[in-house]
């Protein structure tokens, strides 16, 4: 399984030293699969946070890992496909606090996709998974190159703010904060923590506002439909 060709210029450049290491985690999917296990997202998703430009990057959104049900996931953290209903609930708390913060209306699908033409990365810590099974991915290799990810954002210099939702993403903040990024974090979205300090953390506006500060541009997170 190739996992090398669909990288963006910029993210090749950035992690060409985990070359290696994404032949490790590609030969043992393309195992996985032989062995009839069923891997999600589908090969062409599996790297398609890596596809939006590199430099262009100037909100890191971090995730656990893919949705474990099939036709869900997309590639992109906390994202799923346009058709899915009923959203998954982790995301439909993500669009009642994006609605609660900002006054954007609640979007009908959870394609985060326009999300990433504003420069956000929504990256997932582990970037596969298998059918039915959370976490089942993690301790492959996929850690060493999303944290590979986000040295390289941070080594750039340019405005940067992490947006950490759960004690997995929250691990990554000494690393951005130590580089100079803008931090903001909270509980995760999840139904088992959403009440205990994601909603009314106000996310998306504080994101906003530490951009602006750095002298970027705000994000807009309306999501059309």
């Amino acid at each position: 399984m190739d996992l090398i060709s669909p990288l963006d210029p910029g993210w090749a450049a950035a992690l060409a030293d985990q070359e290696e290491a994404l032949v490790r985690v590609g030969a043992e999917l393309t195992a996985r699969r032989a062995a009839g296990e069923h891997v999600l997202p589908t090969p062409e998703h599996i790297l398609r946070a890596f596809r939006q430009p590199f430099a262009d990057v100037k909100v890191l959104i971090v995730g656990q890992d893919p949705y474990p049900t099939p036709g869900h996931p997309i590639g992109l953290c906390f994202a799923c496909d346009r058709h899915v209903r009923p959203l998954p609930r982790s995301l439909a708390n993500i669009h009642r606090e994006l609605h609660d913060d900002l006054g954007v209306p609640p979007a009908a699908h959870g394609d985060l996709s326009a999300w990433t033409d504003q420069g956000v990365l929504l990256l997932n810590r582990v970037l596969t998974v298998r059918a039915g099974a959370a976490g089942s991915h993690r301790g492959i290799g996929w850690e060493q190159i999303t944290e590979a990810a986000v040295r390289a954002l941070v080594a750039r210099g340019t405005p940067l703010v992490g947006l950490l939702w759960g004690n997995d993403a929250r691990r990554l903040a000494p690393l951005l904060t130590a580089g100079g990024a803008g931090v903001v974090e909270s509980a995760h979205p999840s139904p088992l923590s959403a009440s205990r300090g994601f909603f009314g953390s106000r996310p998306f506006s504080r994101v906003n506002a530490l951009l602006e500060a750095a002298g970027a541009s705000p994000v807009d997170w309306r999501l059309p439909d």
